[in-house]
Order: structure tokens, then C-alpha cells, then sequence
């Protein structure tokens, strides 16, 4: 079968190559993967920078949808034909975080996802919500699950406000699961023509911070000096401070993404003050990933994404080192 794998770090170094055909053994399934999609961690895992210790040779990517087509010995969860995705940590089946849990995860730990087929225990897929596509379903393993995570940290009502970074995939997930709960949704992007896009799927308030760069005193003005209940914080430590600026007291600030450098000190008498609650998030459990596609069934959401050839693996990844993107970018594996 055909797979893409990590030999030596760097995108131009990304192998396209064959391995031995797979077959599943006991309490395993053999998947056909239909679609896989990016996320920026795959971007670091390919560069070497997320663990300069990876073993070689690492197929990468955690996310990816596709086809049941054989079952091992003992399996009862599936049958061939089923549509399925991969879950991101193949131990976190349900309940809070532990070390042993968030082991095991595709792509890093194991590998994962942009190959021909996989194979995964039983526990380690999820049914996808019929409606959607396979390159639609590819995109929720991590953003989605990410996204619907961050939200509930906020516990979050009708009426709240939303503030998101960017319009990767995490920001538009992010976007479209805060309007399925009726939150008003501020969002900040250095293109205009991004911030169009997401208007039209639900987008209230936008601000271009490359002309506005104090996006945390406009977050103040339109909520009327109260602040946000939730920051969507993928920016990392260059944008948490205006993060904490940015939200009301007692609001919450969903720590996800690792993309920029220190700007100024963190301001820790901020947080004093605002009772500020920062919750780390990485991605979520199977039971979460259920419950999620279960919202996403019932209001037949669309996610944002698209495609490419899955021989443009190495073109996609610079598309993402570029941040030219607008939601979610998949390969369709032919």
C-alpha cells in the first residue's frame, strides 16, 4: 500500500513510498482512508519541531475518514462498509485526561492516518455523521473536537460572546458550534477577505488586527467595557496577554494553539484581578467526539475545508506554513 512517512525531518523531505499491505489481527479493523486532513501540529511533527525525537520511519497525520473493509477476530463494534474516523488519542475513550490516556496518539505516538489503510483497534474509530463527505468527516479528529472542547470549558449560554483568533480550523469550528448555542462571536484576522468569509457563516463582529493591533480594547467596546466570556486562544503566548484583557471578569480563556512568540511579560496581576480561568485543551475523548457529531447530525453542519490530490501532500503543507488557508485543508486519497 501506498503512504506518505517521515524518514528525516523536513517537508521537502516527506516520502511517498510503499509498505506491505495490512491485515487486521483480534479486536482491529482494517480502514480504507478516503480523506486526511492537516492540522498544525502534522506542520511540526513533519519539521521536527513538535518532537525532535520522533522514531523513524512516522506516517503523519491524526485525522482521517474512510471505510471499513475487514475486521479482525472478536470484533462486534463494526462491519465492513461502516464510515468511520480515526479518534486522536487512541487511549482516551471517556472521562478526564491521564498520562496513560493521552498516549497513543496518531501520528506521534503511532502512526497515523495518510496511508492507503489503517489499521485501529475497535475503540479507536467513531462513526461520522452521515450527511457529511469523507473529506468534510476527515476534518473533525482534532479541530472539531478541539473546538467543541474549548466551548464547553466556558459553559457557555445563549447570548454569550465568543472571541476567535485567525480562520484556521480550530477558529471555524469554533465559529459554527458558538452559533449553534446562540453566542454572539467576535473574530480577529489579518484578511479582510477572511473576515467576509466568516461573516457569512455567522461571523457578528470582525476586526482586522494588522490595521487595529489593540484587538483586546475593541473586544471591550463591543461588549460595552464587560469583555468577552471566552477567547478561543490559538495565538499562544504573543496574543494571551490582549486574551486576558480581552475577556470579562471571571471569563475563560481556552488555551489551544502555540503559534506566536512572547510579545510582553504575561501579565499576572490581570489575571488576579479578572478571576481569569485559563483551561489548557487537547483535543478530547471519543465520548466527546460522539457527542459532538451528534450536535453536528442534528443541524447537519458543513465543515469548511479543501481539497487536494494526496500526492500534493508536500504543496499542502507549505499552503499551511504560509497561513493562506481558510478552515480546513484535506487530502482525498486516490
Amino acid at each position: 500500500m501506498r503512504v506518505w512517512q517521515i524518514s528525516e525531518f523536513g517537508v521537502d523531505s516527506l516520502e511517498f513510498t510503499q509498505r506491505p499491505a495490512l491485515k487486521p489481527g483480534p479486536g482491529e479493523v482494517l480502514v480504507k482512508v478516503h480523506a486526511v486532513s492537516f492540522n498544525y501540529r502534522d506542520l511540526l511533527m513533519v519539521k521536527g519541531l513538535y518532537n525532535p525525537k520522533l522514531k523513524f520511519p512516522r506516517i503523519p497525520c491524526s485525522d482521517g475518514a474512510g471505510e471499513v473493509t475487514a475486521v479482525g477476530e472478536g470484533v462486534t463494534a463494526w462491519k465492513r462498509g461502516d464510515r468511520v474516523a480515526g479518534i486522536f488519542m487512541q487511549n482516551w475513550l471517556d472521562g478526564p485526561p491521564t498520562p496513560a490516556k493521552v498516549k497513543g496518539a496518531l501520528g506521534g505516538d503511532i502512526d497515523g492516518m495518510l496511508a492507503e489503510h489503517v489499521v485501529l483497534h475497535e475503540s479507536g474509530l467513531v462513526a461520522v455523521p452521515r450527511h457529511l463527505t469523507f473529506e468534510e468527516a476527515a476534518t473533525l479528529p482534532c479541530a472539531a473536537v478541539t473546538a467543541w472542547n474549548a466551548l464547553a470549558a466556558a459553559d457557555l449560554k445563549p447570548g454569550s460572546t465568543v472571541l476567535i483568533q485567525g480562520t484556521g480550523g480550530v477558529s471555524i469550528f469554533a465559529l459554527q458550534f458558538a452559533k449553534l448555542m446562540g453566542a454572539r462571536v467576535l473574530g480577529i484576522s489579518g484578511t479582510p477577505a477572511k473576515l467576509e468569509r466568516a461573516r457569512a457563516l455567522g461571523l457578528d463582529a470582525g476586526l482586522n488586527y494588522r490595521e487595529i493591533s489593540d484587538w483586546d480594547r475593541w473586544a471591550l467596546d463591543e461588549t460595552g467595557g464587560e469583555g468577552v466570556d471566552l477567547v478561543v486562544e490559538v495565538g499562544g503566548v504573543g496574543t494571551l496577554p490582549r486574551s486576558l484583557r480581552a475577556i470579562r471578569m471571571g471569563g475563560t480563556i481556552a488555551q489551544i494553539g502555540v503559534l506566536s512568540e512572547p510579545s510582553e511579560l504575561l501579565p499576572l496581576p490581570v489575571i488576579l484581578h479578572k478571576q481569569a480561568r485559563i483551561r489548557g485543551i487537547y483535543v478530547g475523548s471519543r465520548r466527546d467526539f460522539e457527542q459532538m457529531n451528534k450536535a453536528i447530525a442534528l443541524a447537519q453542519l458543513r465543515p469548511v475545508e479543501e481539497s487536494f490530490p494526496w500526492t500534493e501532500a508536500r504543496e499542502v503543507l507549505g499552503r499551511m506554513e504560509q497561513a493562506t488557508h481558510f478552515g480546513k485543508l484535506v487530502l482525498t486519497v486516490e
